[in-house]
């Protein structure tokens, strides 16, 4: 790979990527609509909206790989999430085919299968079960993926990212299953951009985590080897003795299923 794309560099998850990845391939191009700063050695920095597509296929020239971040990062109004996650999901896609970009990492979320019980271990070929509309974004994201894999011939790795907060570990007992460390959000990024050629993969962004219920058995020939884990955190999580949300406290996706929340938990099998 020479030239490696990173759309919403500025995000939290951008901003640690591009760090973790200075240096390693000749070209770093990295895109937001908010400030970059200056580009430091092997840096290209580009200002540029996921909805505006003629701009998309402009920032895809030259592009081997494409790690695609930009977007609303969390449940929020529908007009947002349609136009960042869904128009511009869909521009950065097409934008890379039209381009001949050869591999596209895209940032999924665990809130696609977030109605899952969370008594469940769950690997990457369940069916989808959004929690929010941002969760229907990621299935979207997901399935175009899908698309452009099979009709276009892309490699396209689809990322379910747990839960990446702070470098200083989990915040709550739910974490202990999800949490990604940075280090970790890094190898595995690394990983599916320089894994020899795979068609169509979902993987779960997770660290080593003992309590994780999220299985990756599937993908061992990425070689992601975690190398963090919660339990670290886990007497003073514990400790705190807080109470979850009971909508929340059964599923998978967490504080996103209790949102505007009016149904029967009793028929979520």
């Amino acid at each position: 790979m020479q030239r490696v794309l990173i759309t919403g560099a500025a995000g939290n998850i951008g901003k640690v990527l591009r760090q973790g990845l200075r240096g390693r391939y000749p070209k770093l191009r990295l895109m937001d609509i908010a400030p970059l700063g200056e580009a430091a050695p092997g840096e290209e920095i580009s200002a540029a909206d996921v909805r505006d597509m003629a701009a998309m296929e402009k920032l895809m020239a030259g592009v081997d790989c494409v790690v695609h971040l930009a977007g609303v990062p969390a449940e929020d109004a529908w007009d947002k999430i349609l136009q960042m996650n869904i128009v511009g999901c869909y521009n950065a896609f097409e934008a890379a085919r039209r381009q001949g970009v050869r591999r596209f990492i895209f940032a999924s979320s665990n809130h696609a299968v977030g109605f899952h019980r969370r008594e469940r271990f769950i690997d990457n070929l369940v069916q989808p079960r959004p929690d929010s509309r941002y969760g229907v974004s990621k299935v979207f994201g997901e399935a175009l993926g899908r698309l452009y894999a099979d009709k276009h011939g892309m490699d396209v790795a689809c990322l379910r990212i747990g839960s990446f907060r702070t470098p200083d570990g989990p915040t709550n007992v739910r974490m202990l299953n999800t949490w990604i460390s940075h280090r970790d959000m890094v190898q595995l990024v690394t990983r599916c951009i320089e894994a020899p050629s795979y068609h169509f993969i979902v993987v779960y962004g997770v660290s080593a985590n003992l309590r994780c219920r999220w299985d990756n058995s599937n993908v061992r020939f990425l070689g992601y080897h975690p190398q963090d884990n919660s339990e670290a955190f886990a007497a003073e999580l514990i400790a705190r003795n807080e109470t979850e949300d009971p909508v929340s406290a059964q599923f998978h996706g967490a504080f996103f299923c209790p949102m505007e929340f009016s149904g029967d938990t009793g028929k979520i099998d």
